[in-house]
């Protein structure tokens, strides 16, 4: 349903909004290193499709111990490494993979279209809180160096975003749930748990979401409402 025909939100909303993928590009970036990581392993027997599924498969595992973060995906592309190379993984080896995961941390910060000006004036009308998941440095500093902060009553960087972790937010923060959103691109972290946490939600789709943020989005639970809105600008037409 086009956002103009939706009906328009009430001021005084509590608005829940993702960072990486929903505010600024992030996983395009990943993408370009794995694209450079199966181009550098060259191996002769996994297609690069298979090499990918391997990897998604470590990751998983990985992110269970080590969480989320460049040190975390550089330590799974070497796991990764080990486990399709026939040669074994030298200092030198090492380091070249690194590099190669560390290499997004050059990029600049990239909005996706209207997000500084939508930002701008949601927070004139309703109270904003950033919830996003990873390490606590990395995103902080994506946070500073976005220029956004000071729209946001509170920046929350949670170790997993489950419906767990949603509760605490709204506890935290003495939120109504009733008044209180979930904006964001991942259907398993932004949109399903906050529904289940009781929260109202706004799905807005990312051609390149991770494919580990893949899923089914779930049908409405009890009074919660889901959106769907083709684009983050369109947040300022409903809301």
């Amino acid at each position: 349903m086009p956002a103009s025909s939706l009906p328009r939100v009430s001021p005084g909303q509590n608005l829940l909004i993702d960072a990486d993928d929903t505010l600024w590009e992030n996983n395009i970036y990943f993408e370009r290193a794995i694209t450079d990581f199966i181009s550098f392993l060259n191996h002769h027997a996994y297609t690069p499709d298979e090499v990918r599924h391997v990897l998604y498969d470590v990751e998983r595992e990985n992110i269970r111990q080590h969480g989320y973060g460049m040190h975390s995906f550089a330590r799974a592309l070497v796991v990764c490494f080990e486990k399709l190379s026939v040669d074994p993984v030298t200092p030198e080896l090492h380091e070249r993979i690194r590099d190669i995961a560390f290499q997004i941390a050059e990029h600049p910060m990239e909005f996706l279209p209207g997000v500084p000006e939508t930002v701008a004036e949601l927070s004139q009308r309703h109270r904003l809180l950033m919830v996003t998941k990873g390490n606590f440095t990395e995103q902080m500093g994506k946070v500073e160096r976005s220029g956004l902060k000071e729209y946001f009553t509170a920046i929350e960087v949670v170790a997993e975003k489950d419906a767990t972790a949603y509760r605490n937010v709204v506890d935290k923060y003495g939120l109504i749930p009733e008044r209180t959103w979930m904006i964001g691109n991942s259907p398993k972290s932004d949109i399903n748990p906050a529904i289940e946490a009781g929260l109202h939600a706004v799905f807005v789709p990312h051609e390149n979401t991770w494919m580990l943020e893949r899923d089914e989005l779930r049908k409405h639970i009890s009074d919660s409402h889901l959106l769907q809105l083709a684009a983050f600008a369109d947040l300022r037409t409903v809301f």
